[in-house]
């Protein structure tokens, strides 16, 4: 088909209907609240349905039911709304079910304000509630990518029976492009679920529960857990370098930031400095092989974040601290512009301390 203009989170909206989602609980919230808008309308078209629960702890155990009965569920909200989530989300976890949860992130702590923000990293990545659980984390830096990757979400979510995170920010939840969804003949094909709880005639009843009192099981269970976590790690992460065969100074970022830390490294080689960029696409699987590679040749690395640095901390773990790791970033809903990146660029090719 051709290229549509829309908005970043209705076109989340349209690829989770074209993925197979038909359930969507969630509650308003800035800057996200195009997307469930968007699915009022266009759920019950195919047949689906759309519920605006009455607080965000609500919609995720919601979520818990429908994902429990073998649905294709999601929900969305933006940063406090995705705090009140994190019990549900740990049971989630814990009950080996699939859905995606969307978070288009604004500036914190507390209720902070309305702006794009990157710094619910660390509550994405190592799991904001309770226990050693884990979220498949995707984080799209275009429209076109937020729709390629939304039917992926739904994919792993179910191979895995784990929730999975769309990662994004006020910007890409805000912002216009023009893209194009693959042409779609039939409904998707959502695969079996024999686990399921469906009804019981015919067959042994299947429970579906995140409670273990007997210690020796709830070990085994964890165990079991992160045997899949490892299983993930091995075999899911993607990566973008761009321009990094022979850098010197390579940019780490994701999302909007990435975007712009890409214009940036532009700008430095068209000034004889050789800046690459790499922009991890899963943050958790963090592509540690993928970032290794990229900066083989790196004699300083930069992370540019909407945040005080969240990322910079995974980049040099999976470095293993072999190149010093540098980090530059706004926070509170300030944006880092294209000038400023470049001017931490000058200063590491010049050898000096960042600002």
């Amino acid at each position: 088909m051709a290229k549509v203009l829309m908005k970043g989170n209705e076109a989340l909206g349209e690829a989770a209907v074209r993925a197979g989602c038909r359930y969507f609980f969630g509650y308003p919230i800035t800057p996200q609240n195009e997307l469930p808008h968007y699915l009022a309308r266009r759920l019950p078209e195919v047949g689906g349905v759309f519920l605006q629960a009455e607080s965000e702890v609500a919609a995720i155990n919601m979520v818990y039911g429908a994902a429990g009965a073998g649905a294709r569920v999601m929900t969305s909200s933006s940063s406090p709304g995705i705090s009140l989530k994190q019990e549900g989300l740990t049971y989630i976890a814990g009950a080996e079910l699939p859905c995606v949860v969307v978070n288009m992130q604004r500036g914190g702590p507390g209720l902070g304000s309305i702006q794009p923000a990157q710094s619910d990293y660390f509550q994405a990545v190592k799991g904001g509630g309770h226990g050693d659980y884990r979220l498949i984390v995707l984080a799209p830096a275009t429209i076109q990518e937020i729709v390629d990757l939304m039917g992926k979400a739904f994919d792993l979510a179910d191979q895995y029976r784990n929730p999975v995170m769309i990662l994004g920010d006020g910007i890409l939840g805000q912002m216009m492009e023009a893209v194009e969804f693959p042409e779609q003949e039939q409904p998707a094909v959502l695969p079996a679920k024999p686990w399921a709880s469906t009804g019981a005639k015919g067959r042994r009843p299947n429970l579906i529960n995140s409670l273990y009192l007997n210690p020796e099981e709830l070990e085994q269970h964890n165990e079991r857990l992160q045997a899949k976590y490892a299983k993930i790690i091995a075999n899911e992460t993607m990566a973008e370098s761009y321009l990094t065969d022979g850098a010197e100074i390579v940019l780490v970022g994701y999302g909007s930031s990435a975007r712009i830390a890409k214009a940036a490294v532009d700008q430095a080689r068209a000034q004889g400095i050789k800046a690459g960029l790499f922009r991890p696409i899963t943050l958790f699987p963090f592509p540690k092989k993928e970032i290794q590679a990229a900066c083989r040749q790196a004699r300083q690395v930069l992370t540019v974040e909407m945040s005080m640095g969240q990322l910079v901390e995974d980049v040099r773990y999976n470095l293993e601290f072999k190149v010093p790791v540098h980090f530059y970033g706004r926070a509170g809903g300030m944006v880092p512009t294209t000038r400023a990146v470049l001017e931490q660029i000058k200063r590491l090719a010049e050898g000096g301390d960042l600002a």
